[in-house]
């Protein structure tokens, strides 16, 4: 199905050192400039890490939100598409959508920012 897109493995390392804002911007590039389909995939991640962000911010309607609508763009992809572990992406997003629930807007600043879980790249 392709490479992934350069712009996209920064994003993916942004993501992954805890940069979601400028994660975003990467894959926001990737998402902008890929031709088919798999741009979806690109916007899913990047919502994944705006949601993160939100939560890093005490914004939890703004993370419920992203995180609703990353759900939208991950749900047609496989398991794997362009090496990126997409159902390992879903499992993660929800385990924190979850824990973001169950402690609503009042308790957001409890959340266990280990449930942030990175993107993985698989070979």
């Amino acid at each position: 199905m392709g490479a992934l897109h350069p712009a996209a493995r920064e994003g993916v390392r942004l993501f992954n050192a805890g940069q979601y804002w400028k994660a975003h911007e990467a894959l926001e590039k990737a998402w902008l400039e890929e031709p088919g389909q798999v741009r979806h995939l690109y916007r899913g991640m990047l919502q994944v890490g705006v949601a993160y962000y939100h939560i890093t911010c005490g914004n939890y309607p703004g993370a419920v939100k992203v995180f609703q609508r990353s759900r939208r763009w991950l749900a047609p992809f496989p398991a794997v598409c362009r090496g990126v572990a997409v159902e390992q992406l879903r499992q993660d997003a929800d385990a924190a959508y979850q824990e973001l629930r169950r402690l609503g807007s009042e308790r957001i600043a409890r959340f266990d920012l280990g449930l942030l879980r990175p993107l993985i790249l698989l070979p």
